[in-house]
C-alpha cells in the first residue's frame, strides 16, 4: 500500500491546529504518521516538528510510561486492524520533565475520496500523574486505573508488556512486510538472534527487579538502533531484530558499547546470531530460528560478540535433528557398539580394567565418533538413555565371559552429569548389576571433575550413595582445566584419571613433567588410585612407572575393540593377558605405596624402632646475617629432630656463630663451609646419645653488600651408636693427636690408614693393605739410624 500523500493547503490547515491532533495510516503492518498538529508539538513538547515526525515513526512510545506501553501499543494495533473506535488513556513524559502526563486519546477511522483509509485521533491534557490515592477520583482516572489492571488486554496483547516491545508472533508479521519492503529496496535483510550471556547469575546477585530493568532499558537501546516495529521481545532475555546487513557490524559494534554502559555499568555481555537471507530464502521463522543457531554456538563465551549462521552450522544443527530423533532407533536396532579399551596395571604389564566406549555405527552415515553424538544427547536431556544401555552391554558381556570359563576385571562406564537429573542413576545401575548377578565392584562409575562442580552438594552425595552400595567410583578427565582440588578435598575418590592431554604436551617442556610428577604424588599422598590415559610411547611409559602411576590406558597398549573381536582372539588363542582376580588385591597393595613417602617403612607398633627416621628428610633454611646465624624456615620433619635431640624450638634458636660455646662445633664448622664455598658439605655429627647424624649443606644465595647468606641444611639420616661405629668414633676422638690412625684386623693382618690434616678433627682413608706387621717394620726400619 501507498503512503498518502496530502495537498499542501490540506497539510498546512492540519498541522496549524491548535488542538493535539494527528493523522495516521496502517501500512504493512505498521502505523506511519502523516500529520502532527502544532497542538501535538506542544502537548508533546516537540520544538522540531520534523524531529517529532521521526521520533512517531520509529519511537512512538519513546515517552510513554512502561507499564502503559504494551497496552495501548495493543490497543492501537486493534484499532488499525479490527476497525472500530481508539479511546485510551496513558502515562506519557514530556520532554525534560520528570513527570508524567496523563493523556485522553481518542480516534476514529476516515475514508478519503479515493477510498483510502486514515485514523484521525484527537488527544487532551488531562493533568499530572502523581501516583495518590487522589488520582481515583475522576472518571478518566479510574479509567487509567482499570486499565492498568485489565487481564483480558494482556491475554490479546501483540506486545510484551515487560519491554513493550512487539511480541514474537506479532513480529513475524512486521518482519515479513519489512523483509519485502528491504528487498524492494534493493537491500540485504539481516535477521539477528540476541541472548545475553550469564542472566541467569545476574538475577541470583541482583533480584528479578535488576534483571528486568536492565531489559527494559536495553530494548529502549535496541528501539534506538534499529527502531521499535523492527525489534521483538521473544522471552526472558532473548530479542530478535530485522534489518539491513548493510553497516551491520558497525551498528551492532555500537550497540555492544552501549549496551556496557546501560544500568549504570551493571549490565552483561550480548551475544548476537545473525542470518543473512542471501543464500536461501526461508520464512522470517526460520531466519529467526537459524540466527538462534548461530547465537547458541557462542553459549560458552562471556564476551560481546556476534556469529554468522553457515553451512557448517547448518549441517550440525542437521545432524544434532538426526541424532536427536534416532537415538531410540539406535538402542532398539543396536547400531551404538560397545568397544572395551584395557587399562593396565603398571607393575605388572597386566589388565586390570575395561573402559566401556560407545560407538555409532549407522546404516546412513556410517561410523559416528562419541563427539558426533554425545554432546547433543547430553544438551538435549537424552544421555541417560545412551548411557543406561551401556550398564546393559557391559553387563552382559561379563556374564557372557563368567559362562565361558574367563577371568573379569571391573568395567568403567562414564556418566553424564544430566543423568542424575533425568533419573534415579544410583538405583537404576543398582538394580541392572543386582539383577544380572555380577559383583557391584565390577562396575566402576566415571564421572568428570566438570559434572562434579556443576552442583557439588547433590553430586558429592550421590558420589557417596554409589561407594555405600560398592560401586567405585573414579574422576574422570582430571587436570583437564576445571578447578579439581578443591573437589578432591571434599570428595573421596577411589582413582583419579589423569587427563590424554598431559601425554599429549608430554614432550613440550620439562615443566609439564614436573607438574604430572606433583599430581601423581599428591594423589598418592591422598591415598587415592591413579590411572593416565593417552599412552603411546614407552618413553610415556617409563616415566609414568618412576612417578608411582598405578595404572596406564592408551594405545601403546591396545585400541578400543568391539566385544566379537575380543572373543574371536580368545577362540583363536590370542587371549589379552588378565590379571588373576585372586591377584589384584596383592598388585593394588604395590599401588598404594607412595615412593615419595618413607612412612612406608613404618608399621603399627614402630614407635622406638622407626623414630630416627622421618617421613620426608628434614630441611631446614638457615641465614648467617653479619655473624648472626637463626633460622628462616623449617619443615615438620626438622622441627621434630630439633626437638628430639636438643629440646629446643629452631624460632627461638640464634646464635653468634663466633661464641666460642659455638665456633668449634661440627654442625657451625659446616654450615660456614657451605656458606663460604659455595659448595655441597656432607657431614657427620655425634649426638650426647652417641647417635651420629648424617647431614648435607649447600649455599642458596648470598649478599655480600648485605654481610647476608642463606644456607640450606638437609637430616640424611641418623644413625644410632653399635659395634659397627664403635672403632670409627675412636679413630675420630684421636684424629686430634695423631697424623696416621690404623685398624688392625689381629687375624687377618689386614689394615685400614686413616689420616688428619694438622689440629683438625676429620679423618679420610689414606689407604687399604695387607700384612701390616711386616709392613710396620720395614717402615720402622727405614726410619732408625742402623746404630740404633
Amino acid at each position: 500500500m501507498e503512503k498518502y500523500i496530502f495537498s499542501e493547503q490540506e497539510r498546512s490547515v492540519m498541522e496549524g491546529l491548535q488542538q493535539a491532533f494527528a493523522v495516521y495510516q496502517f501500512i504493512d503492518k505498521r502505523v506511519v504518521t502523516l500529520i502532527l498538529s502544532d497542538g501535538f508539538c506542544d502537548m508533546f513538547g516537540f520544538t522540531d516538528r520534523q524531529r517529532a515526525y521521526y521520533e512517531m515513526d520509529h519511537d512512538m512510545y519513546r515517552a510513554t510510561h512502561p507499564d502503559d506501553v504494551a497496552r495501548i501499543s495493543n490497543a492501537a494495533i486493534r484499532f488499525a486492524v479490527e476497525d472500530g473506535e481508539y479511546n485510551v488513556v496513558y502515562r506519557t513524559r514530556i520532554h525534560n520533565s520528570p513527570d508524567y502526563l496523563i493523556v485522553h486519546a481518542a480516534g476514529k477511522h476516515v475514508y478519503t475520496a479515493s477510498g483510502v483509509r486514515l485514523a484521525h485521533v484527537w488527544y487532551q491534557n488531562e493533568g499530572i500523574y502523581t501516583g495518590d490515592s487522589g488520582l481515583n477520583k475522576g472518571a478518566l482516572n479510574a479509567l487509567l486505573n482499570n486499565a492498568l489492571h485489565e487481564e483480558s488486554l494482556i491475554k490479546k496483547s501483540r506486545f510484551s508488556y515487560l519491554t513493550g516491545l512487539p511480541g514474537m508472533t506479532y513480529f513475524f508479521e512486521l518482519a515479513e512486510e519489512g523483509k519485502k519492503l528491504i528487498e524492494e529496496e534493493n537491500g540485504k535483510p539481516a535477521m539477528l538472534f540476541i541472548d545475553f550471556s550469564g542472566m541467569k547469575y545476574f538475577n541470583a546477585r541482583n533480584g528479578f527487579s535488576e534483571g528486568d530493568k536492565l531489559l527494559q532499558l536495553f530494548a529502549g537501546l535496541l528501539n534506538r538502533t534499529f527502531n521499535n516495529e523492527n525489534c521483538c521481545h521473544i522471552s526472558g532475555d532473548h530479542f530478535a531484530v530485522l534489518t539491513r546487513e548493510e553497516g551491520l557490524e558497525e551498528s551492532l559494534h555500537r550497540l555492544f558499547a552501549e549496551c556496557r554502559e546501560l544500568n549504570g555499568g551493571n549490565s552483561l555481555p550480548l551475544r548476537v546470531g545473525i542470518y543473512l537471507n542471501n543464500w536461501e530464502d526461508v520464512a522470517v521463522s526460520v531466519a529467526c530460528d537459524r540466527a538462534k543457531i548461530a547465537c547458541d554456538a557462542m553459549r560458552n563465551t562471556f564476551d560481546s560478540c556476534f556469529n554468522y549462521y553457515s553451512k557448517d552450522l547448518r549441517e550440525a544443527e542437521e545432524n544434532r535433528q538426526y541424532i536427536l530423533t534416532h537415538i531410540d532407533c539406535a538402542i532398539k536396532e543396536k547400531w551404538i557398539k560397545v568397544y572395551y579399551q584395557p587399562i593396565v596395571r603398571a607393575v605388572n604389564g597386566r589388565v586390570c580394567d575395561e573402559e566401556a566406549l560407545a560407538r555409532w555405527i549407522d546404516p546412513e552415515k556410517g561410523f559416528l565418533s562419541p563427539a558426533c553424538f554425545i554432546p547433543y544427547l547430553e544438551e538435549a536431556g537424552k544421555i541417560y538413555k545412551l548411557d543406561l544401555y551401556m550398564v546393559d552391554q557391559v553387563l552382559e558381556k561379563l556374564k557372557k565371559q563368567k559362562e565361558m570359563g574367563f577371568d573379569i576385571v571391573p568395567h568403567s562406564i562414564n556418566f553424564s552429569r544430566s543423568d542424575f537429573d533425568t533419573c534415579d542413576l544410583v538405583e537404576e545401575v543398582r538394580r541392572r548389576v543386582d539383577d544380572a548377578g555380577i559383583p557391584r565392584n565390577m562396575i566402576t562409575i566415571e564421572v568428570t571433575e566438570s559434572s562434579v562442580g556443576s552442583d557439588f552438594d547433590f553430586m558429592k552425595a550421590q558420589i557417596a550413595r554409589f561407594q555405600e552400595l560398592g560401586f567405585p567410583v573414579w574422576m574422570d578427565d582430571f587436570g583437564s582445566g576445571y578447578s579439581s582440588l578443591d573437589v578432591l578435598s571434599s570428595i573421596r575418590f577411589d582413582l583419579l584419571k589423569f587427563d590424554m592431554i598431559f601425554m599429549k604436551r608430554f614432550n613440550e617442556s620439562e615443566n609439564r613433567k614436573i607438574v604430572l610428577t606433583e599430581l601423581m604424588h599428591m594423589a598418592t599422598s591422598l591415598g587415592i588410585d591413579t590411572v593416565c590415559e593417552g599412552v603411546e610411547t614407552e618413553e610415556q611409559v617409563h616415566f609414568l612407572q618412576e612417578i608411582g602411576c598405578s595404572k596406564l590406558q592408551g594405545f601403546y597398549f591396545a585400541k578400543p575393540l568391539p566385544v566379537e573381536s575380543i572373543l574371536e582372539r580368545y577362540n583363536n588363542g590370542k587371549k589379552i593377558s588378565y590379571e588373576d582376580p585372586h591377584d589384584s588385591a596383592y598388585y593394588e597393595a604395590m599401588g598404594w605405596i607412595n615412593l615419595f613417602d618413607l612412612a612406608v617403612f613404618a608399621t603399627e607398633g614402630d614407635n622406638n624402632t622407626f623414630q630416627n627416621f622421618f617421613n620426608t628428610l628434614p630441611m631446614a633454611i638457615l641465614e648467617i646475617d653479619n655473624g648472626i646465624l637463626h633460622y628462616v624456615r623449617s619443615n615438620p620433619s626438622y622441627r621434630e629432630f630439633i626437638k628430639r635431640f636438643y629440646q629446643a624450638d629452631v624460632s627461638e634458636m640464634r646464635f653468634d656463630i663466633d661464641a666460642p660455646a659455638f665456633a668449634n662445633t661440627t654442625f657451625v664448622h659446616n654450615i660456614r663451609r657451605s656458606a663460604e664455598t659455595n659448595g655441597r658439605v656432607i657431614f657427620d655429627e655425634t649426638m650426647k646419645d652417641g647417635s651420629t647424624v648424617h647431614a648435607l649443606a649447600r649455599r642458596i644465595v648470598q649478599d655480600e653488600a648485605a654481610g647476608k647468606t642463606a644456607v640450606v641444611v638437609a637430616v640424611l639420616s641418623v644413625t644410632e651408636p653399635n659395634e659397627g661405629t664403635t672403632y670409627a668414633e675412636i679413630a675420630r676422638a684421636l684424629a686430634a693427636d695423631y697424623y696416621n690412625i690404623y685398624y688392625v684386623d689381629l687375624k687377618t693382618d689386614r689394615f685400614i690408614e686413616y689420616t688428619s690434616s694438622v689440629g683438625g678433627e676429620e679423618l679420610a682413608v689414606e689407604r687399604h693393605g695387607e700384612h701390616f706387621f711386616e709392613a710396620a717394620k720395614r717402615d720402622v726400619m727405614t726410619r732408625i739410624y742402623e746404630e740404633d
